[in-house]
């Protein structure tokens, strides 16, 4: 494609230089350039691609975006600025106010503007994220839809599995994803919208027909720094919803009608404790499910938990507002299971359950807790498995460990994807939020499968293990390193050892 038609698509200009190439590719990793690529300079938070412009060009980049003109520019040690390699190659610039803004447009115009030609409907929140869009995806395959999936477990086009290394991916992978699944026949896109991307511009050139709020609280203030920061991420995804599209929010969230205050597109709520335009309320609930009232009509899922019940709303309200009959969705919900990693139980010999979780905040944590000790209702102990993650906000440990041991009959504070901290500082970190008496019922084992090996070995008939944290991971990130690690398939090893 010609750079000006490219650039015309993307809705971008003040170009400097009349040449006007064949660009071959796109990329904003200076270390991918070939021949013929056009380069987009974007500010990131560890390092800034205008500072390897000069690299750019000298792999073959015959046109660059950037956020100042070219002659501002410098160059990494022992590589030629910009400013001369222009005169030299006379590479054309384009500048633009926000490039991390412009790179998506010029993914989307790149890859054929995919996401117009399907139905895409972006979820975001704090917890739930994962489970309503996969349960979408699944839900309108059952109702006879090629659909695809963006989401932190696995992406998905149609039936084809395809890993995910980021909750939303970058720019180009997210829009080449979507050129796939729309050459792919696929009609409809879920997909997880995570706070990173939003602020990070990664969604920009995106057009979405509707977005789902789950719900707001604490949680990636390393990066964030404030919650208003984080809200205000989330909030920007509303906001620049077309009038055409729906906003469908959690009535029950504090938060929830704050995402629909500036938001042109058609207000749409569901809860269980509020009014709401698509209310619940559960009937009966067991480990294996729950019966739930959804607007007149009961349904058994097989899901449980008050956090998976409102999961499930949002999946019926959503499926609503798409215009599918509500008896149709019904009878497809009655059949899905939970996504892994989410609630996912594991019986053992002994007569007690495991459940494995991804809860990593204090919400969450609290979520599933008393999901279990709803279904329990004073019959057997809790056993919670729990860490937090090192090199992320250090101010939600002392508040999970309370509320992990607030509603834990036992507590074992142990080691979740540590990175570059040291596991031990970690759980000093969560103990800072306990009192003596709580710290009585707390044990601290930092190797992770020895703190699962022991809840084991402690938990007797008719008792719950809880191990949180990591759900579907499948890995242990030690000092840059993951080694294979499944919360999962260690309970079934030890099941399997123990009987």
């Amino acid at each position: 494609m010609k750079l000006f038609k490219l650039i015309n698509i993307a809705g971008l200009g003040s170009i400097s230089g009349k040449n006007d190439p064949e660009i071959t590719g796109v990329q904003s990793d200076s270390r991918l350039v070939e021949p013929g690529a056009l380069f987009v300079a974007v500010k990131g938070t560890a390092v800034d691609g205008h500072d390897y412009i000069g690299k750019a060009i000298e792999k073959g980049a015959v046109a660059i975006v950037c956020e100042q003109t070219f002659d501002a520019v410098t160059a990494m040690p022992g590589e030629q600025t910009p400013a001369a390699a222009r005169e030299e190659k006379d590479i054309t610039f384009i500048t633009v106010p926000d490039s991390a803004d412009a790179l998506g447009h010029i993914a989307s115009a790149w890859y054929g503007e995919p996401s117009s030609q399907m139905t895409v409907i972006g979820v975001t929140g704090t917890n739930g994220k994962t489970t309503i869009a996969t349960l979408l995806y699944q839900l309108f395959r059952k109702l006879g839809y090629k659909a695809g999936l963006l989401s932190t477990v696995c992406n998905y086009i149609d039936g084809e599995a395809i890993p995910a290394s980021h909750t939303t991916p970058d720019p180009l992978t997210l829009n080449r994803l979507m050129a796939e699944m729309a050459d792919a026949g696929c009609e409809y896109v879920f997909m997880e919208v995570s706070s990173h991307s939003c602020a990070q511009k990664r969604i920009s050139g995106l057009d979405f027909n509707g977005g789902i709020f789950t719900n707001l609280t604490r949680d990636h203030l390393d990066y964030h720094l404030t919650v208003e920061n984080y809200l205000k991420a989330k909030k920007k995804f509303f906001d620049d919803l077309p009038a055409s599209a729906f906003a469908l929010t959690n009535a029950d969230d504090k938060t929830g009608t704050v995402m629909l205050q500036n938001t042109p597109a058609r207000k749409l709520t569901y809860a269980l404790r509020t009014p709401a335009d698509f209310k619940g309320k559960i009937i009966e609930a067991h480990f294996d499910g729950m019966e739930i009232h959804i607007n007149g009509r009961d349904v058994y899922t097989h899901f449980t938990g008050r956090f998976n019940a409102s999961n499930l709303l949002a999946v019926y309200g959503a499926a609503v507002a798409l215009g599918e009959e509500p008896e149709a969705i019904l009878i497809a919900l009655s059949t899905l299971r939970p996504v892994s990693g989410r609630f996912e139980t594991i019986g053992s010999p002994q007569g007690f359950t495991a459940i494995v979780d991804y809860a990593h905040t204090p919400d969450a944590l609290e979520n599933v807790l008393n999901g279990i000790r709803e279904v329990l209702n004073g019959d057997g102990r809790v056993i919670t498995v729990v860490g937090a993650g090192g090199n992320r906000d250090k101010g939600k440990r002392p508040l999970m460990a309370k509320e992990a041991v607030r509603q834990s009959n036992l507590l074992i504070l142990t080691s979740d994807n540590p990175r570059f901290e040291e596991p031990d500082e970690i759980i000093n970190d969560m103990t800072a939020g306990l009192n003596a008496s709580e710290k009585e019922r707390t044990l601290c084992i930092a190797d992770r499968r020895q703190a699962v090996k022991t809840a084991v070995t402690l938990a007797g008939k008719g008792d719950i293990i809880l191990v949180a944290g990591k759900g579907h991971e499948d890995y242990q990130e030690i000092n840059g390193v993951k080694y294979p690690f499944d919360d999962r398939k260690i309970l079934r090893e030890l099941f399997k050892t123990d009987n």
